[in-house]
């Protein structure tokens, strides 16, 4: 026992700082987070680790196979978002530690083919060499006397993941678990799809196991069944589904002619092909094509179910099938402010939950009451919500389930006048959401994003607005800077 408490009394001499000139400031302090005194978690009262997001981009959304993208390759869609992020930011290339991708539809060896493709593309392997340029780093082989260069911009990684329709907020989650974990201290997360270039489809043939489980059987319904599944289990009626949709397009619409989008969208210069003559136009896409501001009620109204004979899942209440691509600049708080970029958002927290997957539409409401709880806060607290319209009954039922204002939730539209490029959405929605948190300033200081994933699942995140917790304003103090455990005490 004596030997331990020697061994924590040298481990504490550590800790202390190493001068008595510092500040007390500067001392490593158990202080509560700023996001609340109930959070599970604490850390130094500089905020240093802290993961913040310092810029979100995306592309305009388009229809698939008849929008704005339908003759442009994904991986240029990718490129485009990417370049756009490092011209806008002026980041050198060579620092990013990695590269993640959502994307959900495509072969996943192509895919993560193209999308290192299109991170050369966007410039991250750098253009021009010279010796003069610090990119270059010069090795001399004593045999040969051989001069070898080698451009550090080369080894920046690329990966993909797919979690279904969260794939893009997985891919920002992952590359903050990354930087909280010090594999590196700047990475972006980043989502593609192209559903003009790839559908949903099944390779092979389905294992007869299948049969044996319900629960199985239920991962392959069509999406478009589990949301007449929600609908017919929790009472969503066909006038709140309709009207979740024309209010999803008057808001987004409204947010269009304001110009709101104008600062998270990174225009894409592509090409036009008619299909009657092959003739190719050159042109610039840089607003979404799917919103309808002319949407109805009694529009609506005469659309027939698509999935169930009696149902009330209507293409019109539904998410758009789209292309798009979206991509966020996380680094550590301290890297950031040493480089001199502004604090966009904070990443406070993220989790993944499983639910049945015959309503897999339900996921959100699991979901955020477990992101939420993990920040240290209440649903109360959030400020803002960002939540994929996947199907609207699946939208209302969760907005009802956790009564949410729907003054907080989607105030710009959501996937049913947007879109939803699987892979990309979660991307798309942190930019719009912290952009729209940045408009509001102090009145808004949490907000969150979240999405229901296909074969039964939820995922949400927790962000903070970049200048809310630049002063610990209610962060409780810890009188005694003793560190030893109780039985050392």
């Amino acid at each position: 026992m004596e030997k331990a408490i020697n061994r924590q009394r040298v481990l504490l001499q550590h800790l202390q700082p190493s001068t008595p000139s510092l500040d007390e400031s500067s001392m490593l302090s158990a202080s509560i987070c700023a996001a609340g005194d109930s959070t599970a978690y604490q850390r130094s009262s500089c905020f240093g680790d802290d993961v913040v997001v310092v810029a979100a981009y995306r592309t305009p959304i388009c229809k698939s196979k008849r929008g704005g993208f339908k003759d442009t390759y994904p991986e240029d869609l990718l490129a485009t978002v990417l370049k756009g992020l490092l011209d806008k930011t002026k980041l050198n290339p060579n620092e990013v530690g990695d590269i993640v991708v959502g994307t959900v539809l495509a072969p996943g060896s192509q895919r993560a083919t193209e999308c290192r493709m299109a991170a050369f593309y966007a410039g991250f392997p750098g253009i021009f060499i010279s010796l003069f340029n610090m990119n270059l780093t010069l090795i001399v082989m004593p045999t040969n006397m051989k001069i070898i260069l080698w451009n550090p911009s080369e080894t920046v990684p690329v990966r993909t993941v797919n979690r279904q329709c969260s794939s893009g907020l997985q891919a920002v989650a992952d590359v903050a678990a990354s930087i909280k974990a010090g594999f590196y201290d700047i990475g972006i997360g980043a989502g593609l799809e192209s559903m003009t270039a790839n559908v949903v489809s099944w390779e092979g043939s389905i294992n007869p196991k299948v049969k044996t489980l319900q629960q199985a059987q239920d991962c392959l319904l069509p999406m478009g069944i589990t949301s007449e599944n929600v609908a017919c289990r929790y009472g969503v009626t066909r006038q709140e589904q309709d009207w979740a949709a024309v209010e999803s397009h008057r808001r987004a619409a409204a947010a269009t002619a304001s110009g709101k989008f104008r600062d998270e969208i990174v225009p894409v210069v592509t090409k036009i092909v008619d299909p009657k003559t092959g003739d190719e136009k050159q042109v610039t896409i840089s607003m979404d094509d799917g919103i309808r501001p002319e949407t109805s009620l009694s529009g609506l109204a005469k659309l027939k179910p698509v999935f169930q004979k009696d149902g009330s899942t209507t293409a019109g209440n539904s998410s758009q099938v789209s292309d798009g691509a979206a991509a966020v600049l996380l680094m550590r708080r301290d890297v950031a402010i040493k480089k001199g970029f502004p604090i966009f958002g904070v990443f406070r927290s993220f989790a993944a939950v499983g639910v049945d997957p015959a309503v897999m539409g339900i996921g959100p409401a699991v979901a955020i009451p477990a992101a939420v709880k993990s920040a240290g806060l209440q649903i109360e607290d959030i400020d803002l919500f960002e939540l994929n319209e996947a199907f609207a009954s699946q939208f209302v039922y969760c907005c009802k389930k956790l009564e949410l204002d729907p003054a907080k939730v989607n105030v710009n539209g959501g996937a049913i006048a947007l879109g939803h490029p699987l892979g990309a959405t979660g991307a798309r929605c942190v930019s719009t959401l912290l952009n729209e948190m940045k408009r509001r300033g102090k009145d808004c200081r949490f907000g969150v994003v979240t999405m229901c994933i296909g074969s039964g699942m939820g995922a949400a995140a927790v962000f903070e607005r970049g200048d809310g917790v630049d002063a610990l304003c209610n962060a409780r103090k810890i009188p005694s800077q003793n560190l030893l455990s109780k039985d050392a005490r």
